[in-house]
């Protein structure tokens, strides 16, 4: 362990549509966290990222690359 703590983010992502969006919201979030485990449901609009970025960091990187990003709360 490196000490880095790692949370399973689950957010709900509107405006993907085919897989080269899928290909977009995965790299914008492993370019801020290049560690970032990305799963893209795109037929649901979910993104589960195993991050130790905070949700906030991701939704707004997600919404500069144009899409529009909400936490989920389980």
């Amino acid at each position: 362990m490196d000490g880095t703590r790692t949370d399973l983010l689950m957010m709900q992502v509107e405006g993907m549509t085919c897989d080269g969006c899928v290909q977009a919201v995965r790299r914008t979030i492993q370019r801020l966290d290049p560690g970032a485990e990305v799963e893209v449901d795109l037929a649901h609009g979910r993104v589960a990222v195993r991050t130790s970025a905070q949700s906030l960091d991701v939704a707004e990187a997600l919404t500069k690359a144009g899409y529009t990003a909400t936490a989920m709360t389980g």
